[in-house]
């Protein structure tokens, strides 16, 4: 079997109602050479079993994303690492970008979109995608990727129960500027519709705020579960 030319890694815990579509929408990219692991985190529910008809490997990591993607990273083949949450959807134009990327190391994430209609959740995506731009710090929602080298020079995703991603991000901004794709990822918009699109930006501003003044990930983690 050839080596694979991308390593695409979904963290799950209890994902069963979407984790089979997600994997649907992944068979083309297995068909192209990739390979997609899944990273259980305890799952209750039938995550694993579900997985394993869709995904290359299905491994069991403690809970937590940053646990998850770095056992998925170090079980994976390829030179290029993409890590995608189960409810995130890649566009048809996303491999032709990834493969059009330098062959140096190099990293970076998608424009972001939101799978439900209103004017405010557009705002609220292009803001997302305009923050990323201008700061060099991607999120989880669109889908970063780094090359093998990179990852391993950073140090993997920091063990940290919140903002895994920011800290990551971070670090690999000093090394590099981050490729930021336009072709964009669609992305569940459940928590802005549940919680409520201004109440929700304030509380993300504001964990992220927290964050960058020094408060530990783990205090952070519980405030975000005690609002959620």
């Amino acid at each position: 079997m050839s080596r694979p030319w991308l390593s695409i890694i979904l963290p799950v815990l209890n994902e069963a109602p979407t984790l089979v579509e997600a994997l649907r929408r992944l068979e083309s990219w297995r068909a192209a050479g990739a390979e997609v692991i899944v990273v259980d985190g305890g799952s209750t529910d039938q995550s694993r079993e579900l997985a394993a008809a869709g995904a290359d490997r299905v491994l069991a990591a403690p809970r937590g994303r940053a646990a998850q993607m770095n056992a998925g990273a170090a079980a994976s083949a390829a030179d290029l690492l993409l890590f995608l949450h189960a409810d995130t959807a890649l566009p048809a134009a996303a491999q032709a970008a990834l493969r059009a990327l330098p062959q140096a190391p190099c990293w970076g994430r998608f424009d972001v979109e939101l799978d439900a209609p209103g004017l405010a959740l557009w705002i609220v995506a292009a803001m997302m995608n305009w923050r990323s731009r201008l700061t060099g710090i991607a999120t989880g929602d669109q889908a970063i990727f780094v090359s093998r080298g990179l990852f391993e020079r950073c140090g993997a995703y920091p063990p940290i129960p919140l903002m895994e991603d920011i800290a990551l991000s971070a670090q690999l901004r000093r090394l590099c500027k981050p490729a930021c794709l336009r072709p964009c990822v669609r992305t569940s918009a459940r928590r802005w519709v549940q919680g409520g699109v201004l109440r929700t930006v304030l509380l993300m501003w504001g964990l992220r705020l927290a964050y960058f003044m020094g408060v530990a990930p783990a205090r952070l983690a519980v405030w975000y579960r005690q609002v959620r």
